[in-house]
């Protein structure tokens, strides 16, 4: 049998890194504003279109709004880290998904224990 486990990317900040990762932070949050003032602009042209129920429309459209902004607000707080931690460090950039076969007899702790992906300036240097 086959899982599918999410597993942590981390970079380790070098000058060169860190400004890629805010030149890509910033653009991430550039795009959810974006996309949140677009949602704003369809949220007002959908309210004055009368055959939709204004409820549901302002639910839907606040939900989105909701999970950019908390998207925006990690982007925030990943920037702020990036200019407080030294160089050497780690910081968790992304998660990916890998499939991990799991056989009668295997110990599942061990199967499911914490695994991470290491780069550095764009290059795998360990995978554990």
């Amino acid at each position: 049998m086959q899982i599918i486990k999410r597993i942590p990317v981390k970079q380790i900040l070098t000058e060169s890194s860190r400004q890629a990762l805010k030149d890509r932070f910033n653009k991430k949050y550039d795009q959810l504003d974006n996309e949140c003032q677009q949602l704003l602009f369809e949220q007002r042209k959908m309210e004055r279109n009368k055959e939709f129920n204004q409820n549901d429309i302002r639910q839907r459209f606040s939900k989105e709004l909701r999970l950019r902004k908390e998207r925006m607000k990690r982007l925030q707080y990943q920037i702020k880290q990036l200019e407080t931690l030294p160089d050497g460090e780690e910081l968790k950039v992304d998660e990916v998904e890998t499939v991990v076969n799991v056989e009668e007899g295997d110990h599942y702790e061990e199967l499911l224990k914490d695994r991470q992906i290491v780069i550095k300036d764009g290059i795998v240097i360990r995978a554990r």
